[in-house]
């Protein structure tokens, strides 16, 4: 193994030794098995190549500054993919097998959890798929469940620096009765064209608004969104909305610093009137904002006049990294130390 550049790590995929498969057939799952393989076998026919039936995972394990391995909320993953599972009829994967196998997968590769103070973590990759050969548009018999893992470094590569963004109206990410809730790669696909302007018009990612009027705002691109003002923290309420876990830990903590806390219809009007705005995920914790522009009316949003991230935005992102590097006491149950 080549000597890892662990403070200049992209967010991409790293090659490490070992994943952990698990398969469904006739009914029931098998045991965990390992491979150092990268590569899967299927039937041509299989239901997840024709009808989308897959559904993933991303959350991640970090070095704590006691140099103990921390996991951050396993078991709110484990219960998104079964909710995942649940929406796309795929074989449910049990929270204890979810468990067992990000484990599993965290120990057979422990040697490329990044240090404590590198600012890159272990992004952990649960994976399932249906298998099964299917012609005729219905639900697989077969599934593959997988995870594999990787060291990474921040999503956007600013990092914690403020990015600007893109509003779109002409791409919808999903649609208000369809898989939005849920976190299947359908979803994802249909951002990326819209995604990839904003990369080439200079923008980190699009922001995207209600499918059905136009008028609010729903996604962050790959990410939740959040606004800050009246010491109230602010994020959108919808039905095509991933559930962020990291979302739903800073509104824990977000209260617990005296804040309000709201989940409503956000009008883009309203980006007028925020003191801070930020996307939040597992895979960027938070990207403050600096500069929203709307694509379709030219109108500009601008924050973080100083070139830095606003102070709630600031305190927030500290306090949910401490927790997940062990600085701050886990006082939620929120962690999973890697024994």
């Amino acid at each position: 193994m080549n000597a890892i550049d662990w403070k200049n790590l992209p967010f991409g995929y790293f090659k490490t030794d070992y994943n952990v498969r698990c398969y469904y057939k006739d009914g029931k799952w098998g045991d965990l098995e390992v491979t150092d393989s990268e590569y899967i076998t299927m039937h041509m026919a299989a239901t997840c190549l024709h009808y989308g039936q897959e559904a993933f995972e991303g959350l991640k394990a970090f070095t704590g500054v006691d140099g103990k391995i921390r996991i951050f909320r396993i078991e709110e993953n484990a219960k998104r993919m079964i909710r995942s599972a649940q929406g796309l009829l795929m074989a449910e994967v049990p929270e204890s097998l979810f468990t067992e196998a990000v484990i599993k997968a965290v120990k057979l590769n422990i040697k490329y959890v990044p240090p404590y103070g590198t600012g890159a973590s272990l992004y952990i990759r649960p994976l399932l798929i249906g298998t099964g050969p299917e012609v005729g548009v219905k639900p697989g018999k077969e599934y593959t469940f997988m995870v594999f893992v990787g060291p990474v470094g921040p999503y956007f590569k600013e990092g914690f620096n403020p990015v600007k963004m893109q509003v779109v109206r002409d791409f919808d990410r999903a649609a208000p009765l369809g898989t939005g809730h849920i976190k299947v790669g359908g979803n994802y696909a249909a951002s990326l064209r819209a995604g990839e302007r904003a990369h080439h018009d200079g923008f980190a990612s699009a922001i995207f608004l209600d499918a059905r009027e136009k008028k609010y705002i729903d996604e962050a691109g790959p990410a939740n969104f959040f606004g800050i003002k009246n010491n109230t923290y602010i994020t959108p309420d919808s039905v095509s909305i991933l559930p962020s876990i990291t979302n739903m830990s800073l509104r824990e903590l977000a209260v617990e610093m005296g804040m309000k806390v709201e989940r409503r219809h956000v009008p883009v009007e309203e980006l007028d009137e925020f003191e801070e705005v930020g996307a939040c995920g597992t895979a960027a914790v938070i990207s403050p904002i600096k500069l929203i522009h709307d694509r379709e009316t030219g109108k500009e949003y601008r924050y973080c006049k100083d070139g830095k991230a606003g102070v709630v935005s600031e305190k927030l992102y500290n306090e949910l990294k401490g927790i997940q590097e062990g600085r701050i006491p886990d006082r939620h149950g929120w962690i999973t130390i890697v024994e």
